[in-house]
């Protein structure tokens, strides 16, 4: 039986908090959950918990607050 699948996908990729690394074995890091990957740090997260990252801070929005 397969998981479900989630309903909102996080892209690592628009997160202030991810990171490319120079570790070629963990190539995909998240500064705010502190660890290197070698998937995308959002799907890491969920498949360990369960849970939908609860970190994602999108770029864009940053970049137009006030």
């Amino acid at each position: 039986m397969q998981k479900e699948k989630s309903k909102k996908t996080i892209e690592c990729k628009k997160c202030v908090h991810f990171y490319i690394t120079w570790d070629k074995h963990y190539p995909k890091g998240c500064k705010a959950m502190g660890f290197k990957s070698v998937e995308i740090p959002s799907i890491m997260v969920y498949k360990l918990s369960g849970v939908e990252c609860l970190r994602f801070e999108n770029k864009q929005a940053r970049v137009n607050r006030p």
